[in-house]
């Protein structure tokens, strides 16, 4: 049976070819109309609901319907609506099927065909649309069950290292407040931002000292100050905690994983290049690990330690504000000293 509520947009400079094809849909779908690729294109960009199908023909004036075509494909928003064209004699039919196009239908119109060719195209986006929902629930579902085990693992750690677990929550929210206002203030990182997902990037914070896992009870619960030997040992965290991240899955088709990755591994380097364990340095080192980084520091300087007291909120401030264009991104530092009683309320709050 044809999906009556189905949207068909016919776009054709030519009223009568709109008119035929009008009459020939319209008892099946609810047909929407253009005149030329201009005026297409705006239609599509302030409709609510995408067609399900497009007929276009290749010849129209202003923008024709190769250009367009072009277009949505390039789109993410349009790229997967299938296109038909209406085609004439001297149309490259096979030129056209190349580039991209589910179909043709010839001039003059025969009605049965353009019903059939309509009716098995939008069949085979219904079906696609439905295979892609059962495969995004799916991916959600494996989303969660992957946060809920990462959480549990980072607290497994957090618990380890002697801490309450609040770490864990503070460093999240840390690095929430900075996205957020990185983003509302329109900062040159605002667009970046927003492709990395803000949630996500939360979320993987959770992951930031997963490394930890592999250092000696010694050295991780040692109550005073590690000696130089100790220390490096302390520093295979980070490379640590990317090998055990490249073990939950492929961190190349995983958001989530990729975050994880780049803030255990690269939260250790500095702006100026003298970090580790790469040495990377500015902008070499990903976002997320510098918004990491400062989250981090922030929470040793105010936060009570094994082997250190809690720093007043002012001073932790200074030695923040001391690290700019040295050890933290210039830009990521001066967004905390503006959320800086933002910052102090989430660390009194989750002691």
């Amino acid at each position: 049976m044809v999906d009556k509520i189905s949207t068909v947009f016919v776009v054709d400079d030519v009223d009568m070819n709109v008119m035929i094809l009008e009459e020939i849909l319209k008892d099946d779908y609810h047909v929407v109309t253009a005149f030329n690729g201009k005026e297409a294109l705006e239609k599509l960009n302030n409709s609510t609901e995408l067609p399900k199908l497009i007929l276009l023909d290749v010849m129209m004036p202003q923008m024709n319907g190769k250009e367009l075509f072009e277009f949505l494909k390039t789109d993410e928003s349009f790229r997967r609506i299938p296109v038909i064209f209406i085609t004439a004699e001297n149309d490259s039919e096979t030129e056209l099927l190349a580039a991209g196009a589910v179909d043709f239908i010839n001039k003059p119109f025969l009605p049965e065909i353009v019903k059939l060719r309509v009716k098995n195209q939008i069949e085979l986006k219904n079906y696609s649309d439905s295979l892609e929902e059962m495969v995004a629930e799916k991916t959600a579902e494996a989303t969660k069950t992957l946060e809920s085990a990462l959480q549990g693992l980072a607290n497994v750690i957090e618990h380890r290292d002697l801490e309450s677990g609040e770490h864990v929550k503070r460093t999240q929210l840390f690095v929430k407040a900075l996205v957020d206002h990185l983003i509302e203030t329109g900062s040159v990182y605002a667009e970046e931002l927003l492709k990395l997902q803000p949630d996500i990037i939360m979320k993987s914070m959770a992951l930031h000292d997963v490394g930890k896992i592999a250092i000696p009870d010694r050295i991780l619960l040692k109550p005073g100050k590690l000696t130089p030997e100790e220390y490096e040992i302390m520093k295979t965290h980070t490379t640590r905690g990317k090998e055990i991240i490249g073990e939950l899955g492929d961190v190349n088709s995983s958001l989530y994983l990729k975050h994880c990755e780049d803030i255990c591994y690269g939260h250790h380097e500095r702006w100026d290049g003298k970090g580790y364990p790469r040495q990377l340095k500015e902008n070499e080192i990903p976002l997320t690990a510098r918004l990491a980084a400062l989250a981090d520091v922030y929470d040793a300087l105010v936060c009570a330690r094994v082997y250190k007291a809690a720093m007043p909120y002012e001073e932790a401030m200074g030695i923040i504000i001391d690290g700019r264009g040295t050890q933290f991104d210039p830009i990521i530092t001066d967004a905390v000293v503006e959320i800086q009683d933002q910052f102090k309320e989430i660390a009194q709050k989750y002691q």
